[in-house]
């Protein structure tokens, strides 16, 4: 082993993205360094290279609703032969299910094709806030964002069923939405014959003055009506403008109403718009995506590192050893934990209130409500007692009632705090469920986080970070 400086690691990685409407693998070869010389350090990703891109299909169902899991296992053997690659030559990867796939029994199906290679995979059902933030970061709309020149960037994620809106402010994603449109709303087979409408779809015709049933013959004018709908709601928001009717955001609204103009498009009507394609498949994707193209003079658009591949990411992963005097645990039984998401939390200041909120919004903005989740905690504000206080009492009001009697709350600090803190959470704050914190360890959301069982007679914890790593 060489100097521990400038320590490298070779990984490769594999992300799958399974979706409602399409689904697709990338295959990535990831260079990491550590970051320092105490044992730690941070690896960090220096380099990146995308090995082989899956060919992108349309996700396999056996019913209306129900994935076709043994099809979708064949398209992945079939996606590793192509790539060269063996399940064995893989170090570590994630499984992304969005829409559709990412209900609960399509979910677990999922998860059960990749429970061989359990410790090596991140698999995250993503809901439409996660869903935001992995498409701004895939796009590399949020790198945009850290140039002087274009400081703020909406990233416009367009995929089959919804469109998922993220604000990029200054190389961070300050807020994420969604709304209720997409291609694939009206869908039709080979012969020409409508497959089906959905609600939405339904809606959005009647809107355009349009009448389109299952069954019907393909009617291009009644599509083209329903497509110059979809584009001039799709741009409501860019534009500045609210809705008319407030059922189509799938989330809150977002907070920042625009106008905004810079964008980024991803997600598969992105394809389109971006020049990337011009294939039809059997939905408005080509129609959507030229109907846009012509209402962009007005807008300067930025060209995506990814589109339809924006949320199909590798994962890379490293270990770090943490010991027993940067560790808090008010009961080591419960551990190991797996794959727990980090919520970041970046004080502006040492005020309960503001920690609080951002704590709440952080964990919405993650779909993390189920209490599998560690707060990253980039502290700035000193280790005085008072601001700690501040601190403890924010997380204690940010996390109130998400947490289950016996569901931890793990804290993972950047400062050398973790004893206090947690003493001051049970202690001081009476928080009664499990506390776990560590610190001297910098997490940002995308990242997960496992933490081992106390190995004997030695205080010392294996924490393993897999992170979301954006291949371009």
């Amino acid at each position: 082993m060489g100097n521990v400086a400038t320590e490298r690691l070779r990984l490769r990685s594999v992300g799958i993205d399974i979706g409602t409407t399409t689904s697709h693998l990338i295959f990535s070869e990831l260079e990491l360094e550590r970051q320092g010389i105490r044992l730690s350090s941070a690896y960090v990703v220096v380099e990146r290279k995308v090995a082989h891109r899956s060919d992108v299909i349309l996700t396999p169902y056996s019913s209306e609703r129900r994935i076709d899991t043994d099809a979708l296992a064949k398209f992945i053997e079939r996606s590793y032969a192509e790539a060269g690659w063996k399940p064995d030559d893989v170090d570590t990867g994630a499984v992304i299910t969005t829409g559709e796939a990412a209900r609960k029994e399509n979910a677990a199906a999922i998860v059960a094709l990749f429970s061989g290679q359990a410790g090596k995979f991140v698999c995250a059902t993503a809901g439409h806030h996660l869903e935001s933030l992995l498409a701004a970061h895939g796009s590399g709309a949020v790198a945009l964002s850290r140039s002087a020149a274009t400081p703020l960037v909406l990233n416009v994620d367009i995929g089959g069923g919804t469109t998922k809106l993220a604000v990029c402010r200054d190389g961070r994603v300050e807020e994420t939405a969604a709304i209720d449109i997409g291609a694939r709303l009206i869908s039709w087979d080979k012969a020409g014959a409508i497959r089906a409408v959905s609600r939405a779809g339904a809606r959005v015709a009647k809107d355009a003055g349009v009448r389109i049933g299952v069954g019907d013959a393909r009617d291009d004018h009644a599509l083209d009506a329903v497509a110059q709908r979809i584009a001039d709601l799709a741009l409501r928001v860019p534009l500045g403008n609210g809705f008319d009717d407030e059922s189509l955001w799938l989330t809150d609204p977002l907070v920042a109403r625009g106008p905004f103009h810079t964008l980024v498009f991803s997600g598969g009507v992105g394809e389109y718009i971006n020049g990337w394609e011009k294939n039809e498949f059997g939905d408005l994707g080509l129609r959507l995506g030229h109907a846009i193209q012509r209402r962009l003079a007005n807008f300067e658009v930025l060209r995506p590192v990814e589109s339809i591949r924006a949320t199909c990411i590798g994962a890379s992963q490293y270990s770090l050893q943490v010991s027993g005097d940067t560790l808090y645990l008010s009961d080591p039984g419960l551990l190991p934990l797996r794959d727990l998401a980090a919520v970041a939390v970046r004080p502006d200041s040492a005020s309960a209130g503001p920690i609080a909120e951002e704590i709440r919004r952080g964990i919405a903005r993650l779909d993390r409500e189920d209490g599998r989740f560690a707060l990253a905690v980039r502290w700035r504000h000193g280790p005085a007692y008072a601001a700690l206080r501040e601190l403890c009492t924010g997380i204690a009001e940010g996390t109130r009632g998400l947490l289950g009697a016996t569901s931890p709350l793990v804290v993972v600090l950047d400062a050398d705090l973790a004893g206090i803190v947690g003493q001051m959470l049970r202690d001081e704050l009476s928080v009664r469920v499990p506390v776990i914190c560590v610190d001297q360890i910098a997490l940002s959301d995308l990242d997960f986080i496992d933490i081992g069982a106390v190995l004997p007679e030695k205080s010392v914890v294996p924490v393993v970070i897999k992170s979301l790593v954006f291949a371009g």
